[in-house]
């Protein structure tokens, strides 16, 4: 497609961006709910591919095998993200004027919390894509600040909306395919959150086989890389949705393994905690976490 077509295609999705822009920002909490559903729905029954995914992917966990199950998990985790995104783009409303107390909930352990509240101590948090990752930075940006990494969209003027929309104040972001390591180093010691997915598929040289749900995949290895080399406390953590607005932020002790001095065994420790973390909280959430991507390859 040619640089003009595409520009006349990207202007034409703006035009539809914003009215429904516009009806999501003047909605209520349960109302944009359950036009989140709405959309999740159209989703799931017109995009054949990323539901055969996610039908499969669940097949493959083990989580069930009733397919009757198997079909209602991935209908209702197509409904989630539908609302992950409306409640992104309504967060600087349900965080304003510090309402995050009363929308957001916190099963923090105190170990974690103590991280979280010494301004000098940097962390490394590591998530999936369970729940509301957005909602949950923002959240922690509260207590300290976080470091997050995000994927530009392929329609810049779409790209440039939403982050204007988004609420900063201590939340910042770095462009995924523009990682530089320094700039986590540098976050870590500045005693910021170093917030990270850990459940996305990760290129050969980046990556280190993990058995996810039984099945090996490949598995980023910067979480367990920063915190080895640079001792930072290293927790899972993510937010479920619990209601219309409403969320709950989840995170066990920082995660400890024994050093063995083996850079490659040392690494495939902390990856294997991480990923059972995650594992056991898609057991208990499974109709939030985003089966529609490609984890196995």
């Amino acid at each position: 497609m040619s640089k003009a077509l595409r520009n006349i295609k990207h202007l034409g999705e703006m035009a539809l961006v914003y009215p429904v822009l516009a009806v999501i920002d003047h909605l209520p909490p349960t109302a944009a709910a359950s036009l989140a559903r709405g959309f999740g729905s159209l989703a799931y029954a017109a995009d054949t591919a990323r539901r055969n995914t996610a039908c499969e992917n669940i097949r493959r966990s083990g989580i069930t095998t009733d397919e009757a199950d198997v079909r209602r998990i991935a209908k209702a985790s197509f409904q989630h993200f539908a609302g992950v995104i409306v409640d992104s783009l309504k967060s600087d409303q349900l965080l304003e004027l510090d309402q995050w107390r009363d929308l957001v909930k916190m099963d923090i352990a105190p170990e974690c919390m103590r991280v979280l509240e010494a301004p000098e101590q940097g962390l490394i948090l590591a998530s999936g894509h369970l729940g509301n990752w957005e909602i949950a930075a923002q959240f922690l940006s509260t207590i300290k600040p976080v470091v997050g990494i995000t994927r530009r969209m392929n329609n810049p003027y779409t790209d440039r909306l939403m982050q204007q929309r988004k609420p900063r104040q201590r939340f910042r972001l770095t462009p995924k395919h523009d990682v530089d390591m320094t700039r986590f180093l540098s976050a870590i010691k500045a005693g910021e959150v170093l917030a990270l997915l850990v459940d996305q598929y990760a290129p050969a040289k980046r990556g280190m086989v993990i058995d996810f749900f039984g099945t090996p995949a490949s598995t980023h290895t910067s979480p367990a890389l920063l915190h080895l080399i640079t001792r930072a406390p290293l927790c899972f953590g993510y937010c479920v949705k619990t209601g219309p607005g409403r969320f709950l932020f989840k995170a066990p002790p920082p995660i400890e393994t024994q050093r063995t001095g083996n850079r490659q065994t040392d690494v495939k420790a902390v990856l294997d905690r991480l990923t059972r973390e995650l594992e056991a909280a898609i057991r208990l959430y499974p109709e939030q976490y985003l089966w529609a991507h490609r984890r196995w390859r």
